[in-house]
C-alpha cells in the first residue's frame, strides 16, 4: 500500500494531522493498526491515532472530534468488530461529513472483510446491526446515520486485505 502524502506549508496552517486512523481496537490495534501508525510516522507522516482503550456506551471525546475535522486524510480500517461500535460508527459519520463539508480525503481499508459486506450491511455487519436494534440503545435516526455512512465510506476506492 502506497500512501504519498506531499509535505508542504500551505496545507499545514489548514489541517493539524495529515492522517486520522479510524478502527476497531480490539481487531486491529496490535497488528495491523500498530504497524500502519509506525510506517507512516518513519515517513514523517503526522497521523492521529487513539490510543486510549474505550468503554461501552461512551460517547466521542471533544479531543476526537477535533483530531477528525483537524485531519486532512481519514483513512477507515474496517474490520469483522467495527460494524459492532457504536463509537467507531459515529466516528464514521463525522468522517463522511467533514468529507462532505471540507473537502476531507477518506481512504476505506477493508481489512479481512468484503467491501460489499460493509456497503449493505452484510455478514459480520448484519450481525452488528442487528444487536444495536435488540438493545435498542441507538435511535432508528442514529443507526441509519451509520448505514449511510458505511454506504458512502464503502463506495469509495480504497484497499481490500483479505487473508492471502
Amino acid at each position: 500500500m502506497a500512501i504519498q502524502l506531499a509535505s508542504s506549508s500551505s496545507y499545514r496552517s489548514k489541517w493539524s494531522y495529515d492522517v486520522f486512523l479510524s478502527f476497531r481496537g480490539e481487531d486491529t490495534r496490535n497488528n495491523f493498526t500498530s504497524h500502519l501508525y509506525s510506517a507512516l510516522h518513519r515517513r514523517g507522516i503526522n497521523t492521529f491515532i487513539d490510543d486510549s482503550e474505550l468503554k461501552r456506551g461512551e460517547e466521542i471525546s471533544p479531543a476526537l472530534s477535533e483530531a477528525i475535522k483537524e485531519s486532512r486524510i481519514s483513512l477507515v480500517i474496517f474490520s469483522k468488530n467495527y460494524g459492532a461500535s457504536s463509537w467507531c460508527l459515529d466516528e464514521l459519520v463525522q468522517i463522511i461529513d467533514c468529507k462532505e463539508t471540507k473537502g476531507q480525503m477518506v481512504w476505506p481499508i477493508f481489512y479481512h472483510v468484503d467491501p460489499s459486506e460493509v456497503r449493505h450491511q452484510l455478514g459480520c455487519f448484519a450481525e452488528a446491526f442487528g444487536k444495536h436494534k435488540v438493545v435498542k440503545r441507538h435511535s432508528e435516526e442514529r443507526i441509519q446515520r451509520w448505514r449511510t455512512a458505511l454506504n458512502k465510506a464503502a463506495s469509495l476506492s480504497g484497499w481490500h486485505l483479505g487473508d492471502e
